[in-house]
């Protein structure tokens, strides 16, 4: 991190108790649709003070700092008054030790009556010298707990389906980002490297598509199998203006469908269940929601876009297609041309164009639905620092600190923000530390205060940037041949001998290929000319379907 760059923000995302981190949820919860009107009564401020324990005045205070906030959940999170009229007569820890006893004791599928739930959370506060509460009061709170949630605990999913809205048909969208679908696919096209044009396999592709307008709000193309990482790096597109992007590739496209979805809707896939995806969600404010068991249709909307993407590349050449008996005689791996960056070049050109054709299921072009949409609500939630942003998403390490820094898989970082901190590292405990696996050349290590993400580089600053996969790789190899013990310059000297023998081997495998293109992040690409896409992209509403994906890569 040079000078001139600040610290990036942290604010309780992972650092927050879950305990405040659960409040601070309900609040915006319950706050978050009066934030939206012109003017909130007081009619209204006492029934969200009710439904949170608080006074009308600091209902207002936190309509207030949600408005002047940046639309984060922990905007609410500075300090709170404790007192006031209105506010609940019982003290915070005698409500805390309510709430939790009606989640374990009444949200059982024994169903106790309500009074023997009384009686346990008076025994349980005499033993901890709170006062006890009377039995309406525990009838009040188990009142405010939503109907589907209870009949859940206590009936069952079977019990519940009468509170649920009818399983035959998605619930209607009815603005720009009101649910975003994320889904991956394998590319049924064959890719070639940027050096030599030679054969290394099929890429992966991650779609966010907005269910109101039919919209591409975000796209990752990559050849390293779905994690967390590259369903972040699809939200940090889906939510960050894409003009830089598409100057990167070259593209002259229109492309302004961005901003923070209010809903995420994803299929029960591990990588969508990471602790900083859940976090990092709710932190900016979008819901994440999963896909109902034994409901495929509710996934429909990104599937038949996946599904129609795929129909598109089989035009291309080296295409697969999506299975033997389409591809016949054709001989994909002969005919492959396209590299990575051409792909993802040629993709984006195909969803500027199939954003202005005529989908049958609208009636409209994708893009006007998205105009107009936005035209008659508030303007999206565009992240204006997409590095920030996609540090909210990155798998976390926990480490403590040492006189040289951090020690990460035998890496050695450091860097003079650290140096406060050395003298007092047997108090601080460990830190919270964000790394991109993309490029494990720098971290992003948490203040102790919780305040602020700093960079960290490595230590020896010589040491090229490599890619997790690349790291993994070379400690086989080291481990291969006997070296139980693990250096940090026996790594390094490992991966520069991997690297050498990927590019002076007179015949490259398809797998070595494969390890040079995966690195190219790292190194400014080349500039290559991209086919034209063939024509018009079909309507997404084709019964094309994606098979469903189930190779998950862990980081």
């Amino acid at each position: 991190m040079t000078a001139e760059e600040p610290p990036i923000l942290e604010q309780g995302v992972l650092s927050m108790p879950d305990e405040a981190w659960e409040r601070l949820r309900r609040q915006a919860e319950v706050i978050g649709p009066l934030v939206a009107r012109t003017a909130v009564t007081h009619v209204a401020a006492d029934a969200a003070g009710e439904l949170l324990g608080l006074s009308r005045r600091q209902v207002y205070v936190l309509i207030d700092r949600y408005r002047q906030g940046s639309g984060l959940l922990t905007d609410l999170a500075p300090g709170r008054s404790t007192g006031g009229r209105g506010v609940g007569r019982l003290p915070e820890s005698a409500e805390t030790m309510i709430r939790e006893t009606i989640r374990k004791a009444y949200l059982k599928k024994q169903k106790p009556s309500l009074a023997a739930v009384h009686r346990d959370i008076v025994r349980e506060c005499s033993a901890r010298g709170l006062p006890a509460p009377a039995r309406n009061t525990v009838a009040r709170r188990v009142e405010r707990l939503h109907p589907l949630m209870v009949a859940r605990s206590r009936e069952g999913a079977e019990g519940a389906r009468p509170l649920q809205a009818a399983g035959g048909a998605v619930p209607e969208i009815s603005a720009p980002l009101g649910q975003v679908q994320v889904d991956h696919t394998v590319v049924d096209v064959m890719i070639v490297d940027e050096r030599d044009r030679s054969l290394i396999g099929r890429p992966y592709l991650t779609v966010a598509i907005d269910v109101f307008s039919r919209c591409l709000v975000g796209m990752v193309v990559t050849l390293e199998p779905p994690s967390a990482v590259s369903v972040g790096l699809c939200l940090a597109h889906t939510c960050s203006d894409k003009r830089p992007s598409l100057e990167s590739l070259g593209v002259q496209a229109d492309w302004p469908m961005s901003g923070k979805p209010q809903q995420l809707y994803v299929d029960n896939a591990a990588e969508f269940k990471s602790e900083a995806l859940k976090r990092g969600c709710e932190q900016h404010g979008i819901r994440l929601n999963f896909r109902p068991h034994g409901r495929p249709h509710y996934g429909g909307v990104v599937e038949r876009v996946i599904g129609t993407a795929m129909t598109m590349v089989h035009e291309l050449p080296g295409t697969t297609f999506s299975n033997p008996v389409q591809r016949g005689s054709y001989d994909a791996e002969k005919m492959a041309a396209l590299t990575l960056r051409e792909l993802e070049k040629w993709l984006t050109l195909a969803v500027a164009r199939y954003h202005g054709g005529i989908h049958s299921g609208l009636h409209q072009t994708p893009a006007m639905r998205w105009a107009e949409g936005v035209a008659g609500t508030a303007i999206p939630r565009v992240v204006t620092n997409p590095t920030a942003f996609l540090i909210d998403f990155l798998p976390v390490i926990r480490r403590t600190l040492t006189r040289t820094g951090f020690v990460i898989d035998h890496v050695h970082y450091f860097s003079n923000t650290l140096k406060p901190w050395i003298a007092r590292r047997g108090q601080l405990g460990k830190f919270i530390i964000r790394r991109d696996p993309r490029d494990i050349s720098r971290i992003w290590v948490l203040e102790p205060a919780g305040g602020a993400y700093v960079e960290v580089p490595y230590r020896t600053l010589s040491r090229p940037a490599v890619t997790l996969w690349e790291h993994r790789q070379a400690m086989e190899r080291l481990r291969r041949h006997g070296r139980a013990q693990v250096d940090e310059q026996d790594l390094f000297r490992m991966i520069g001998q991997m690297r050498d023998i990927a590019l002076t081997a007179q015949k490259n495998t398809r797998k070595t290929r494969r390890e040079n293109e995966r690195r190219g992040h790292l190194k400014v690409p080349s500039a290559a000319a991209v086919p034209e896409p063939p024509g018009m992209l079909p309507d997404a509403d084709d019964s094309a379907m994606a098979v469903p994906f189930e190779d998950i890569e862990e980081w």
